[in-house]
């Protein structure tokens, strides 16, 4: 089998559509002397006679007519590979699954969406919905999703993390509380109250980071019965058994009767994150990044693009 190298290829096809080697050396800007050489290295590889000299310029033998014919749509095909090639590189071209729970999402998901499939026509974008966070991280670590959004410390350490939204936190009451008629509450008023504990196995430090731990005397949280599903946490608050805080987007998901959302003030902002896992597509995530950045007004007041080697309980 011949191993015929490309560039002896497009200088040929160069030479054949200009019909002199003075004229084909020009468009390709190199000299005469090296395109004839390489025009005779072709005519070597091949076997067989291409171009011969008239006063007027080259003529293609019958063999060259022959592989002019054969190489014009494989030079196309491998043009329009190394095309895609390099749209997927920058991410323009490509495929990437994303996973989500709608309560953290639903303000910008489709948008975002929308907004990359009109920029970048050559995507291929899945979106699928989740109800836990457990699922969620299983379609990361199995490999059935490229890419998710998640309320950052994760948990996980392989995870890798860009955030783009920053958001407060507030408190889940029951509407019976005392404090639920408030606008604001701090920290310190509410260091009496059993916090329900999200049930997710995570570590202490990122169960710690939901709870608002440490508070600002020190002291830990008085720790309240756990709940794995947002929907049964939030019951737990309407029966009087604890509060629970949340990202304000939560607030905004699950207004649900007998609870009541204050905003605390001197509690740690969440931050949602895009997030994936070493291998994912990296170059398109950066633009689904940039565009989701541009959703939500993220600015340089909310931080800067990182790695998160925490992980989330809060969804």
């Amino acid at each position: 089998m011949v191993d015929l190298d490309t560039r002896l290829l497009r200088s040929f096809a160069v030479v054949a559509r200009e019909g002199t080697i003075t004229g084909a050396a020009a468009r390709l800007h190199i000299a005469q002397q090296a395109l004839s050489a390489q025009v005779q290295q072709l005519e070597r590889a091949v076997g067989a006679t291409l171009l011969v000299r008239t006063t007027r310029g080259v003529r293609l033998t019958r063999a060259g007519d022959e592989l002019l014919a054969g190489i014009k749509p494989l030079l196309c095909d491998l043009d329009a590979v190394l095309s895609r090639v390099r749209a997927t590189a920058g991410g323009r071209l490509g495929r990437l699954r994303l996973v989500c729970k709608p309560h953290a999402t639903a303000e910008f998901a489709l948008d975002v969406v929308q907004a990359m499939e009109r920029d970048l026509p050559g995507i291929e974008l899945e979106l699928v919905t989740v109800s836990t966070l457990p699922e969620e991280l299983a379609a990361l670590r199995e490999g059935t999703a490229d890419v998710s959004f998640l309320w950052v410390p994760t948990g996980d350490e392989r995870l890798r993390s860009a955030r783009v939204r920053r958001d407060r936190r507030v408190v889940a009451l029951p509407s019976g509380h005392p404090f639920a008629a408030r606008d604001a509450l701090s920290l310190a008023e509410l260091a009496d109250e059993p916090v329900i504990v999200p049930q997710v196995v995570v570590s202490e430090d990122v169960v710690r980071h939901w709870l608002a731990e440490p508070r600002p005397d020190g002291r830990p949280a008085v720790r309240g019965p756990a709940a794995h599903r947002i929907e049964d946490r939030l019951m737990l608050v309407a029966r009087g058994r604890g509060v629970w805080f949340a990202p304000e987007p939560l607030a905004r998901y699950f207004p649900l009767p007998g609870v009541v959302w204050v905003p605390v003030t001197d509690v740690e902002p969440s931050y949602l994150a895009v997030v994936w896992m070493p291998g994912a597509p990296e170059a398109l995530i950066a633009h689904l990044v940039e565009h989701v950045r541009g959703l939500t007004g993220w600015g340089d007041r909310d931080g800067d693009r990182n790695r998160d080697d925490d992980g989330d309980t809060g969804g």
